[in-house]
């Protein structure tokens, strides 16, 4: 096969056209058309933005699949219509805008990181740190919806739910299922949200919710599914070792377990999203994406049985492994 530059160029104007979608987000572009399509002059009258950046927008959102466009009038394609119009159940603009406001501030030190290892610090104020989690947390409910759609939890009676950042997870699991309760054990601070959380979905008689040190508390019990969502990346080798072993003295024999969290891979090619968060999460705080083969050598020592690695369209990958 004759080697041309496309790739290379593609992966190097990449942040161009990640700017371009925040800014499109930002300025409304895509809820302007959640009515039905539009040509660049009638979204610049919607998103009172000059029609020269409005129509560089839009064909920039064309070019890469987010639009759709025919005889001058643009329309949302069917990612953009369910995630970005503001019509769907999760709207990613938040998330966008962590990562165009946030993220990408950061990244301009990422030569820093590499030349030193030195992890990365944020340093934002009160309303920074506030669009910081409406960003995380955005991208985490669409991690938990993705969570939901991708495993049958009819099967299961008794959940742990270990140590997260969010509820949204055992609360899609147990949506599918009336049977299933989930007992919360999170570290102090996030009780209220996780209440908060079960009421709103009408669940809160089904769930318990504690408080304690993920690294140095163990729930015990007799659990027939554990889920440490968004966990392991946050602790070192040998807290998280901890939280394994923990875990594992939780669960009732043959229990499953299933942790979501990005990963580094040995497969022929490197799955990208958990790569490109490798680099982001040791940038903004210093926090780690382990390589499979470590997380599958703790999950030996502590008694758990690898199954199997799903993968979550645009979120991370969930390894799951069996209580031996």
């Amino acid at each position: 096969m004759t080697a041309t530059p496309d790739r290379i160029v593609d992966i190097a104007i990449g942040f161009m056209g990640a700017k371009q979608l925040a800014a499109a987000s930002r300025i409304g572009l895509f809820a302007a058309l959640a009515g039905g399509p539009q040509t660049a002059a009638e979204l610049a009258a919607k998103t009172a933005h000059a029609e020269r950046q409005v129509r560089t927008l839009a064909d920039a959102m064309n070019a890469l699949g987010l639009l759709e466009r025919e005889a001058g009038r643009y329309s949302l394609a069917a990612d953009s219509a369910k995630y970005l119009a503001g019509t769907g159940d999760i709207d990613l603009t938040p998330f966008l805008s962590f990562l165009g406001d946030i993220s990408y501030r950061q990244w301009l030190g990422y030569d820093h990181t590499v030349d030193s290892d030195a992890a990365g610090t944020l340093e934002l104020d009160e309303a920074g740190w506030a669009d910081f989690m409406a960003g995380v947390m955005t991208y985490n409910a669409l991690h938990a919806e993705q969570f939901g759609a991708a495993f049958d939890f009819s099967g299961f009676r008794n959940a742990l739910d270990f140590g997260g950042l969010a509820a949204g997870f055992s609360l899609a699991a147990m949506q599918q299922n009336d049977e299933l309760t989930t007992r919360f054990v999170y570290a102090p601070g996030f009780a209220d949200s996780i209440a908060e959380a079960a009421s709103a979905a009408g669940l809160a008689d089904r769930v318990s919710v504690e408080e304690g040190d993920t690294e140095s508390t163990a729930p015990g019990g007799e659990h027939d599914l554990v889920l440490l969502t968004h966990v392991l990346h946050r602790f070192d080798a040998e807290q998280n070792r901890a939280i394994l072993s923990a875990s594992r003295g939780a669960a009732a024999p043959g229990a499953t377990l299933m942790l979501l969290d990005f990963f580094l891979d040995q497969d022929g090619t490197q799955r990208a999203i958990d790569a490109l968060h490798a680099g982001e999460y040791f940038n903004i705080d210093g926090t780690v994406v382990y390589p499979i083969e470590e997380v599958e050598g703790w999950l030996a020592e502590t008694g758990w049985a690898v199954d199997r690695l799903v993968e979550l369209p645009g979120s991370p990958r969930v390894l799951v492994a069996t209580a031996v």
